[in-house]
C-alpha cells in the first residue's frame, strides 16, 4: 500500500464567518497526481497554503510526512540554485529580477523547485504567464516527475494531461473523483443525466398517486350525493333501512380513508430535485450595430515593428464576419500588439467603418467612479435587466455580488466583469487578448457559451490550447514574421 504523504483531520477554515473548508479527512499518497477545482474563491489556493503549512487551521490537524516544494503563483522568486540546463531551456534572462516578465518570474520559480528533488509538490496556476511553449515544458517536467503532485490550475489541458484525480471543492467540502479533468466532467454530466432520471420518475409517479387520490376522493363525493338523492319514502320502502345507511356511510369514509392515504404515499416519497439547467446565452446585435463586409478586418502586406523589432513582414490576411479567430504564438512573437494595431485601425488595414470595437487586454480594467455592479452594466448595455443578470450568475456574481461597489472587486472578479461588459456592450467585433488567465475552469467554461452565442466577430489571443480548441473558427500561429492560417 502506497503511504501517505500528507494528511488533513477535522479541519475547519472559515473567512468573514463564511466556511471556506470543512475536511474530516483527506490525504495525500505517494504517487497521487491530484488536480484541485473549484469556483474562484472557493478556496483552492487556501487548500494548498494550508497542506504547505504557510497557514494554521482553525481547527483540526494537518500533518506532512515528507517535504512538500510549493509554488505559489503571485510570489516573486527568491534567490536560489538553478541548473544551467532549464536556464538554457527555459530561456530565463541573465538581467536583475526587478527586469523580469511575469511569464519570465514563473519560469525561474519552476527552475528552482526543478532543480532539487521533493517527494511531493504542491502547485498553484503554474501556467497563468506561460505561452504554448513553457505550458509544454512544465507538462514533460511533471509527466516524469516521481513523487506526489497536487495542482491548481485553470488549465483543462494540463489537468488532462497530468492527473488521475479531481478534488472538486464546493460550499466548503471535497469531493473526490478519479480521472483527469475530461472523465470528470463525464461522470458528472452522468450523475446530472442520473439526476434527471430520477427526478423524471419522481414527478411521474408523484403525479400518478395525486391523480388516484383525486379520483377516491370524486367516487366518495358520487356516494354523498348518492345518499342526498334518496327520499325518506324511498328509504323506509327499502327493508333494513339502517343497515343500508350505514353501509352507504361506511363505504363513503372508506374510500375517503384510501385516497388520505395515497395522498400520504404521495408526501412520503423522496424528493428528487431537477438538475440545474444550463441556459443558452445569445447575443442578438442591435441592426445598427451589423456588419455587411464578408472580412471586416483585412491586411495586405503589413509590416508591423515593436520599436526595431520586425514582428510582422509583409503579411496579408483576411477575417471572416461572424468568425471566432484564434492568433497564437510564443510570448514575444507580437499578438498583442496586433491586436493593438488592429483596434487603433493602423497602417497596413482596411476595417470596416462601422467596426465597434470592444477590446480585453490583460488586467487593464479601470474603473473612473463608484458604481454598483448591476448598475455598471445596466449603465453600458441596452440588453433588459434580466438579460443582465443572467449573464452575471454564469460569470459567478450571485445574490449581494450585484450590489458590490466595482472599487471593492477582487483582481478574478474586475476581470469577470469586465468580459461581461463587452459581451453585452454597445460592440460588433471583440478583440480578447488572454481572457483565460485568472479565471476558473467554470468561468471559461462560461466564456465558452458566451463566445458560441455571440452574433459578432471575436478575434482572440490565447495559449490555452483546451480553450481555443473548443471555440475556435480559424486559428493562425505568428511565426518567423508570418501570420500563417494553421486551421
Amino acid at each position: 500500500m502506497e503511504k501517505v504523504c500528507l494528511e488533513l483531520k477535522d479541519i475547519e477554515m472559515t473567512f468573514l464567518d463564511k466556511l471556506v473548508l470543512s475536511i474530516p479527512r483527506l490525504a495525500v499518497y505517494q504517487f497521487d497526481r491530484i488536480g484541485i477545482v473549484g469556483k474562484n474563491g472557493a478556496g483552492k489556493s487556501t487548500l494548498l497554503k494550508l497542506m504547505a503549512g504557510e497557514i494554521k487551521p482553525e481547527k483540526g490537524i494537518m500533518k506532512s510526512f515528507v517535504d512538500f516544494a510549493y509554488f505559489d503563483q503571485v510570489s516573486t522568486p527568491e534567490d536560489g540554485v538553478v541548473e544551467a540546463e532549464l536556464i538554457s531551456k527555459l530561456s530565463i534572462p541573465t538581467t536583475k529580477l526587478e527586469h523580469f516578465s511575469g511569464g519570465e518570474q514563473t519560469k525561474l520559480k519552476l527552475a528552482q523547485i526543478f532543480s532539487s528533488y521533493y517527494e511531493g509538490m504542491l502547485i498553484d496556476e503554474p501556467t497563468t504567464h506561460l505561452d504554448e511553449r513553457g505550458t509544454q515544458f512544465f507538462i514533460e517536467q511533471m509527466t516524469y516527475y516521481y513523487g506526489a503532485l497536487v495542482l491548481v490550475s485553470h488549465d483543462r489541458y494540463v489537468l488532462d494531461q497530468l492527473v488521475t484525480k479531481i478534488w472538486e471543492i464546493e460550499n466548503g467540502e471535497i469531493t473526490e473523483y478519479v480521472g483527469n479533468y475530461s472523465e470528470y466532467i463525464a461522470q458528472k454530466e452522468l450523475k446530472r443525466k442520473q439526476q434527471e432520471e430520477n427526478h423524471d420518475r419522481y414527478i411521474k409517479e408523484k403525479t400518478r398517486l395525486l391523480k388516484a387520490a383525486d379520483e377516491k376522493m370524486k367516487k366518495a363525493k358520487k356516494i354523498t350525493e348518492a345518499n342526498s338523492r334518496i327520499s325518506k319514502k324511498e328509504t323506509s320502502a327499502l327493508a333494513n333501512k339502517m343497515f343500508m345507511t350505514k353501509s352507504k356511510g361506511t363505504s363513503q369514509k372508506a374510500v375517503q380513508r384510501a385516497a388520505k392515504a395515497i395522498e400520504q404515499r404521495a408526501e412520503q416519497l423522496e424528493v428528487v430535485e431537477a438538475p440545474r439547467s444550463e441556459e443558452v446565452v445569445r447575443f442578438h446585435q442591435a441592426p445598427i450595430l451589423k456588419l455587411h463586409n464578408k472580412f471586416p478586418i483585412m491586411a495586405d502586406r503589413l509590416t508591423l515593428k515593436a520599436g526595431n523589432k520586425v514582428l510582422l513582414q509583409e503579411a496579408s490576411f483576411q477575417f471572416p464576419l461572424g468568425n471566432i479567430v484564434a492568433i497564437r504564438g510564443e510570448n514575444g512573437s507580437g499578438k498583442s500588439t496586433l491586436l493593438q494595431h488592429i483596434y487603433n485601425r493602423g497602417k497596413g488595414l482596411a476595417v470596416s467603418p462601422k467596426a465597434a470595437f470592444g477590446f480585453y487586454k490583460q488586467m487593464s480594467y479601470q474603473f473612473e467612479r463608484d458604481e454598483e455592479v448591476f448598475a455598471y452594466l445596466q449603465a453600458r448595455s441596452n440588453y433588459d435587466a434580466r438579460k443582465i443578470r443572467s449573464v452575471l450568475h454564469s460569470m459567478n456574481f450571485n445574490g449581494n455580488d450585484l450590489n458590490k461597489n466595482v472599487h471593492n472587486l477582487s483582481g478574478g472578479e474586475a476581470v469577470r466583469l469586465v468580459l461581461c461588459e463587452l459581451f453585452l456592450g454597445k460592440y460588433n467585433i471583440l478583440l480578447l487578448d488572454e481572457p483565460t488567465n485568472f479565471l476558473d475552469v467554470f468561468c471559461i467554461e462560461a466564456l465558452e457559451k458566451f463566445m458560441n452565442g455571440y452574433e459578432g466577430t471575436i478575434l482572440l489571443v490565447s495559449h490555452d490550447r483546451f480553450f481555443v480548441e473548443r471555440v475556435a473558427d480559424l486559428e493562425y500561429s505568428m511565426v518567423d514574421k508570418k501570420l500563417k492560417l494553421i486551421k
